[in-house]
């Protein structure tokens, strides 16, 4: 699958002057050998893998940890782990593309998301763009084997949307920097060995420039981990507490105050992989269509109407995301960086989502008012609860749409003092 201009097409397709030209999906040759290897590598190695059961979309990190902990190493050590990533970093030095399909065939084989899938799109790009030599060497090749996993400590209770007023600080003390400060909504940090942690460490700067990242160990002294349980019953966030947390300043990346621009790696990187690169959110469409054709007979004449109004609505959306999604990443397997148009990726995935996911719970007729259907099955109506915090989640629809608006549009933006002035606020 290719790209050319604005549409997507085989590579092998040529146009007569004033054809319209047609939109391809399939796989490429080079395409269908890999996606063939990936699958006879599934196969041959399922009884070393973790598999979700039927009616689930995901598993706890917490009560499978080890189980998610073997299955990525398992995968690694076939070649499916950190397919973008530069060889020298242990990557396969592949393309986005070959990541979309290494995903899309572990949903078919029903092998959950990687536990370490936060170390891989997000935490990972920002220690090989920033860190030393010293930090790769010993950090990237543990991630990938998620022999260390990792999360990001970037939101506070008073700086969700705008980030950068975060009041965490980190003091210089000889060769090592005292931490103090909370962070929130922290997915992954109950289970977590590593992080990426922004911190304020001077004050009397604008806040976008007194800022510095540091990685952090999660089992060091003074830090203190709470999950964060959910209305859908799980606790996959957490709140965490650094009270006197000595980080040496060799754990530093970037220079100290260049943490915003060390943020903004780890930020493109986020939107491209939190639905900016053809990725699902939620329950995939290709479910939603298979609960409908179950679904639909059995209820009555009137909600069938509107139950199908609901599937073609969530169907096109959903296609539309993922199809974009696909020219994005193709652009960037091109040599492409992530840049703020990821942002609408994010923006209509998790839209989407709540489509797909509003029509499976509007299939289920009277059973719909249930946390689960009469077998138990809760995936509508988990998926259905748990999709607001997604939208949340690397960046609000209103954040999304002043960056698009800002940066992708050339809007002008509205008039802020407080990116020039001094923060001076501290831990206030």
């Amino acid at each position: 699958m290719t790209v050319a201009g604005e549409r997507c097409l085989a590579a092998a397709d040529r146009l007569d002057e004033g054809e319209a030209l047609p939109v391809d999906f399939d796989d490429t040759p080079d395409e269908a050998a890999f996606r063939a290897r990936v699958r006879k590598t599934l196969e041959e190695r399922a009884d070393e893998l973790l598999h979700v059961g039927a009616g689930e979309e995901a598993v706890d990190a917490r009560t499978s940890e080890a189980e998610l902990r073997r299955t990525q190493r398992v995968l690694a050590e076939a070649g499916l782990v950190g397919i973008p990533w530069p060889r020298e970093y242990g990557g396969q030095g592949g393309t986005l593309v070959q990541q979309a399909i290494v995903q899309q065939e572990l949903a078919r084989a029903r092998v959950p998301a990687l536990i370490n899938h936060i170390g891989l799109g997000m935490c990972g790009p920002t220690v090989i763009a920033h860190g030393s030599d010293d930090q790769r060497s010993r950090y990237l090749a543990r991630l990938l084997r998620a022999d260390d996993v990792w999360c990001q400590l970037f939101s506070e209770p008073a700086s969700g949307s705008d980030l950068a007023a975060l009041r965490t600080t980190a003091v210089r003390d000889g060769d090592d920097w005292v931490v103090n400060g909370q962070k929130v909504w922290t997915t992954l940090a109950h289970v977590a060995d590593h992080g990426i942690l922004l911190t304020r460490t001077d004050p009397e700067k604008p806040k976008h420039a007194g800022l510095t990242m540091f990685v952090v160990d999660l089992h060091a002294p003074g830090v203190t981990v709470r999950p964060l349980r959910q209305m859908v019953g799980s606790a996959g966030f957490n709140e965490v507490f650094f009270d006197d947390v000595r980080i040496s300043d060799s754990e530093r990346l970037g220079e100290p105050g260049e943490g915003w621009r060390v943020a903004l790696t780890t930020l493109m990187n986020e939107r491209v992989a939190i639905g900016g690169a053809g990725s699902d959110l939620g329950v995939p469409v290709e479910t939603l269509v298979a609960h409908a054709r179950q679904r639909l007979p059995q209820l009555d004449p009137e909600r069938q109407v509107l139950a199908r109004q609901a599937v073609g609505r969530a169907v096109v959306a959903s296609l539309a995301t993922r199809y974009t999604g696909y020219r994005r990443f193709t652009v960037l397997s091109q040599g492409g960086l992530p840049g703020p148009e990821a942002s609408a990726g994010k923006l209509a995935g998790t839209a989407a989502a709540k489509l797909v996911a509003d029509a499976g719970v509007r299939l289920l007729g009277d059973d719909a008012v249930y946390a689960a259907t009469a077998d138990g099955d809760d995936t509508w109506q988990r998926t259905q609860g748990y999709l607001p915090g997604l939208a949340i989640a690397g960046g609000t629809d209103q954040v999304l749409r002043n960056i698009l608006g800002e940066r992708v549009l050339g809007l002008p933006p509205e008039p802020r003092s407080d990116k020039t002035a001094p923060f001076a606020g501290g831990r206030r």
